[in-house]
């Protein structure tokens, strides 16, 4: 069986980022995909709108280096949650699990524009790892990541969540 989805869209707004209990960083964004055939009846494009979940490594370069208006590659798994709603509805949830995330343009502002995290960069174990311009192909980079606030909506079924 497979379930691998890649998608190019652009950042609805900035990333929302948090951690778990356990320090793992979660970023949360959705992206706007435009659709390759018009309305028939209005003649317009239209746009899918999706949700998309990044962790770890992932989830910090997302957080750093990408913002609203960007356009991005996400690849990833399609995630279908389901819960039962306050009024005892079931509800579903339908999301994609960001595996590799990788910023197709360089940012919008001049500033910061000499760091821009999708050229030069390196991927490492499920997520994009910038490299600074004029590092060494092989040198070690170091990617502290601080504690931060619980997040309550978590899954807590991700199966990532012990790595």
């Amino acid at each position: 069986m497979l379930n691998r989805i890649v998608l190019i869209g652009r950042l609805t707004k900035d990333p929302e980022s948090s951690y778990t209990p356990n320090g793992i960083a979660l970023a949360k964004f959705r992206i706007a995909v435009d659709r390759p055939t018009k309305n028939a009846e209005t003649g317009e494009k239209e746009t899918d709108f999706i949700d998309i979940v990044a962790w770890r490594r992932t989830a910090e370069f997302v957080t750093q280096y990408i913002t609203k208006g960007r356009l991005v590659a996400v690849e990833g798994r399609l995630q279908i949650r389901n819960f039962v709603g306050q009024d005892g509805q079931r509800r579903y949830f339908t999301e994609v699990v960001a595996d590799n995330v990788q910023g197709l343009d360089r940012p919008r502002d001049t500033e910061g524009a000499s760091a821009v995290a999708s050229y030069g960069g390196q991927e490492q174990g499920g997520g994009y790892v910038p490299q600074p311009a004029g590092a060494a192909a092989g040198a070690p980079r170091s990617h502290a990541a601080a504690a931060g606030p619980a997040a309550s909506d978590l899954d807590e079924n991700d199966p990532f969540a012990d790595e």
